[in-house]
Formats: C-alpha cells, sequence, structure tokens
C-alpha cells in the first residue's frame, strides 16, 4: 500500500517496489510505472495503485455430477497482473489522496471474476461423468480441466491478468453420499476381514493342535528317556554293587593271605627261635654233663643269688652246715692240688 503524507500544500507519495502507480491530474496521466515516488497537489490529482506480485485465490465450490450427486472442489489459484493500465481501466484501483488505501475493493472484484471461472470450468468437467467415475479419476483431470479453461477463455487476457498455477486440493461428496459410496467397498473389507478372523481362528486351531501333539510326542519321549535313564541308573547301581563286593572280597582274601603268610612267618620264626633255645639248653645240658653234682649245685645258688632281691629270714641248719663245708672242701681240694 502506498504511503501519503501531507507537508502543508502539498503531498508526497512513496510507492512498493511491487506496485505500479498511475497519477492522473486533470484527466491526464502524468506519470505511471513501479515504485515511484513523488510531490504532487491534492486538488485535481487521481492516483491508481495496482499490485504486480502475486496473488493467490483459495476457493471452494460445489458442481453436481452426471449423475446429479452434489460435489465440493477445493483448491487454490495463483494469479498476477500482467498490464496494470489494461486491469486499471477494467476495476477501480483509486486510492484515497490522505491515507493511501484504495477506495473500493478491486481484490475482491478480481476474486470474484476468477472464482466464477473455476465453477465454469469445474461444473463443465464434472457434468460429464458419474460421481465414483469422478473420485476414481481423482484430482490431477479435474486440475488439468481448470487450467485448460483458463488457457482457452479470453476473459482474463481481456482483463490484463494471467493464471500462474491452478491447484485443487480436494473433490469431497456430500456426507450422506461419501457414506453410501463407503458402504460396499466397507462391506467386502469387512467380509474379507471376517474371512482373514476366520482363516486366523483356524489356522490358531490348527496350530494350537500342531502344539498340543507337540507336547504329548515329547512327554512321550521324555517319559521313555526316564524309563531308560532309570534302567541304566538300576544298572549301574547293580555293576557299581558287584564291583563293590568284587573289591571287598578281594579285599578280604588279601587281607585273609597276608595273615596266613604272617602267621607262617610268625610260626616259622617261633619254630626258629624255640629250635634255637632248644638247641642252646641241649648244648648247656651237655655242657654240664660232665661237671659233678658239687659244681652244679654251687652254679644253681649262684643263680638263685643273683634273681634273690631281699632275704628278711634265713634258717640254717646243723646239716645244712655240714653240706656246705663238705662242699667247700670238695671245692678246695683241687687248687691245693694245683698249689702243691
Amino acid at each position: 500500500m502506498a504511503q501519503i503524507r501531507r507537508f502543508g500544500l502539498l503531498n508526497q507519495l512513496r510507492s512498493e517496489a511491487s506496485s505500479h502507480i498511475q497519477y492522473f491530474r486533470n484527466g491526464e496521466v502524468r506519470r505511471a510505472g513501479r515504485g515511484l515516488a513523488f510531490w504532487f497537489g491534492p486538488n485535481g490529482a487521481s492516483i491508481a495503485e495496482v499490485p504486480m506480485d502475486d496473488r493467490e485465490l483459495t476457493f471452494m465450490i460445489r458442481g453436481q455430477s452426471s449423475d446429479y450427486q452434489d460435489l465440493a472442489v477445493q483448491g487454490s489459484v495463483l494469479w498476477r497482473v500482467t498490464d496494470a493500465e489494461v486491469l486499471s481501466r477494467r476495476v477501480d484501483f483509486t486510492i484515497d489522496l490522505s491515507g493511501g488505501g484504495h477506495v473500493s475493493k478491486p481484490q475482491d472484484q478480481i476474486q470474484s471474476v476468477l472464482t466464477g471461472l473455476v465453477r465454469q470450468f469445474a461444473d463443465t468437467y464434472l457434468k460429464h461423468m458419474d460421481v465414483r467415475q469422478l473420485l476414481e479419476a481423482g484430482l490431477a483431470p479435474l486440475q488439468a480441466a481448470i487450467n485448460s479453461g483458463f488457457v482457452d477463455d479470453p476473459t482474463l487476457t481481456g482483463m490484463g491478468l494471467e493464471i500462474v498455477h491452478v491447484r485443487v486440493a480436494g473433490l469431497t461428496p456430500s456426507p450422506e453420499l461419501y457414506r453410501a459410496l463407503q458402504a460396499p467397498t466397507f462391506e467386502s473389507l469387512q467380509q474379507k476381514a471376517d474371512e482373514a478372523t476366520f482363516n486366523r481362528r483356524a489356522l490358531a486351531v490348527d496350530k494350537e493342535r500342531a502344539i498340543a501333539e507337540n507336547e504329548l510326542s515329547n512327554k512321550v519321549e521324555l517319559a521313555s528317556r526316564r524309563k531308560a535313564l532309570i534302567a541304566r541308573e538300576d544298572e549301574n547301581a547293580r555293576s557299581e554293587a558287584e564291583a563293590q563286593a568284587a573289591a571287598s572280597r578281594i579285599l578280604a582274601e588279601a587281607e585273609a593271605g597276608a595273615k596266613i603268610i604272617a602267621a607262617e612267618a610268625e610260626a616259622k620264626r617261633v619254630r626258629a627261635v624255640e629250635q634255637a633255645s632248644a638247641d642252646m639248653e641241649k648244648a648247656r645240658i651237655a655242657a654240664f654233663a660232665d661237671v659233678s653234682p658239687t659244681v652244679l649245685f654251687a652254679l644253681a645258688a649262684q643263680e638263685f643269688a643273683t634273681k634273690l632281691k631281699q632275704v628278711d629270714n634265713l634258717t640254717v641248719s646243723p646239716d645244712t652246715l655240714a653240706g656246705l663245708f663238705s662242699q667247700a672242701r670238695t671245692l678246695l681240694a683241687p687248687a691245693e692240688v694245683m698249689k702243691k
């Protein structure tokens, strides 16, 4: 929007680069161009400002198909001004000299024209097909039909306008029709869903039966293995008991053999000791065979004396003394004979 400032008797206008300014004074064009800035007197002056940038029109129109079904078309039209002077002659873009705003609403007028053209082109396309065909065809043919209509129609060219782009965002039936169109598809999908549910249940039953059979076969296999394990354990226990009994028998036989050998050795030792003792006693007896009784008596007395630890009372009779003296003489006689 242009900016207008008042300085005394003169006004100053400053416009944007995207705006085309036409300055009329007394019915004649004094200045025309984009992004102008100039001083002017308000008396007898008239200024028009035409926007030259791209503008977008959003539309939502209703039409009928060949089978008389209501449809809503949503989309947008991108347009721009190609000839500002031509458009300013067709549409009033005069601005208020005190504030800079448009006196009327020129853009609403342009949008009304564009909306009417879109409705016309869309109706022409919609009336050639029934609603199911339209919905199945999609948005691209409708968008192409509207674009082609703008290209072939001379209205915009005569106004100095150009369509940059047309975009159709939606083609929607009425809610009742939408539900009616959904019903066959919904029923078909529901039947497929039911079939899928039944198949899933049948598959689940088959899987459960297979699982039960597998569990039963596993139990049978486990029972068979348990039986084999018990038999193996019994066999191992019997083998272990037999091995222990054999080891005990061998150990007992070994101990008995060792005892027999030890007894035989002890018997041999005792026989050897006894034989040695007997031989010594025999030799000793043989040594005492030629000894006189007196000497034997003396040796016996000596042996008795060595083993006698204590004598409390000693009774000597006359006969004992006589015997002792007799023996003493006998013993001393050989010594005297040797001295002589």
